[in-house]
């Protein structure tokens, strides 16, 4: 499993999850100190920078097998450099494109011929259709959290005067973890 954004607030949690599961799960962050955090606190197999000047060969090492899931966050470049690595009938759930949100002009499509060639499964990710599931997900990661299984990291802004410059910062990648502000 690769996992776009995996040192934030959703990715992180996807692979730690991942990997309770027993898969391996590949991580995409940006830059090395998101790299470390994600293989040595959160447990990934691997994780590749995406900002890295060879990001696509270390992604093509990371994932010598190809892809069979894909937890896509992030949208444009990452996509594009996942997107020839996704094995046959891979699955692909779409919960972000932060890269995409300030766009002035549509990214270009995936490769559509790929999609039927791979028989690929793509699908919408919003939480609200699994609110059925919402005891199912609270016991277990209560039960995760509590026994330090998953572990997750929290970039506080202090003051609500700072909350637009905070969000800025998080469409351009610069918080970490789950962003949140804090106001007194």
């Amino acid at each position: 499993m690769a996992v776009a954004a995996a040192s934030g607030a959703v990715g992180s949690v996807v692979g730690q999850i991942a990997k309770i599961k027993g898969c391996r799960a590949v991580g995409i962050a940006g830059g090395p100190d998101k790299c470390r955090f994600v293989m040595e606190e959160l447990g990934f197999d691997a994780c590749v920078d995406h900002r890295a000047g060879d990001f696509v060969g270390q992604l093509v090492a990371a994932c010598p097998a190809g892809i069979d899931v894909y937890f896509e966050n992030v949208g444009g470049a990452v996509q594009q450099a996942v997107w020839p690595l996704l094995n046959d009938f891979a699955r692909v759930p779409v919960c972000g494109l932060i890269s995409q949100y300030s766009a002035t002009t549509p990214m270009p499509g995936p490769d559509m011929f790929s999609v039927l060639r791979k028989r690929l499964t793509l699908r919408g990710f919003i939480v609200w259709d699994f609110a059925a599931r919402q005891a199912d997900f609270l016991r277990d990661m209560g039960e995760w959290v509590g026994g330090s299984r998953v572990k997750y990291r929290e970039d506080v802004v202090e003051g609500l005067e700072n909350a637009p410059a905070a969000f800025l910062g998080l469409l351009q990648g610069k918080n970490f973890g789950k962003l949140l502000v804090k106001v007194e």
